[in-house]
């Protein structure tokens, strides 16, 4: 193993996120610091990608506010995000959603991926 991993993967702490994927629509809630205050905020949007591996990996959600698109990108190894909570599962071909970017209104809608339950359930 590679001596760089290695320290990187003692030193960050272990979190419990729900597999998510680029298409998913996704719940972050992080804390905000505004001077001796600290809150929750959450930033409800569309994952758009996900990128790196190990202490660099990261990923962008997108979500549109009053007409405007926001992007935020959050890394995984972030000690502010308190919990991620996946809301819809997207049905998506590609594993970056550029395209949204272009889009509005009812096209830059994303089809929710079917789950398959078996019989016994």
């Amino acid at each position: 193993m590679d001596a760089i991993k290695f320290v990187q993967e003692q030193l960050m702490p272990k979190k419990d996120f729900p597999a998510f994927r680029a298409g998913d629509n996704i719940v972050v809630s992080y804390k905000i610091i505004e001077g001796d205050k600290e809150r929750i905020q959450s930033f409800r949007g569309d994952v758009i990608q996900i990128k790196g591996e190990g202490a660099t990996k990261t990923f962008t959600v997108r979500k549109t506010s009053n007409g405007v698109g926001v992007e935020r990108i959050f890394p995984f190894s972030s000690p502010n995000i308190t919990e991620i909570q996946v809301t819809k599962r997207g049905k998506v071909r590609r594993s970056r959603l550029y395209y949204l970017r272009g889009l509005v209104g009812k096209k830059a809608r994303i089809k929710e991926r079917k789950t398959i339950r078996t019989a016994g359930n």
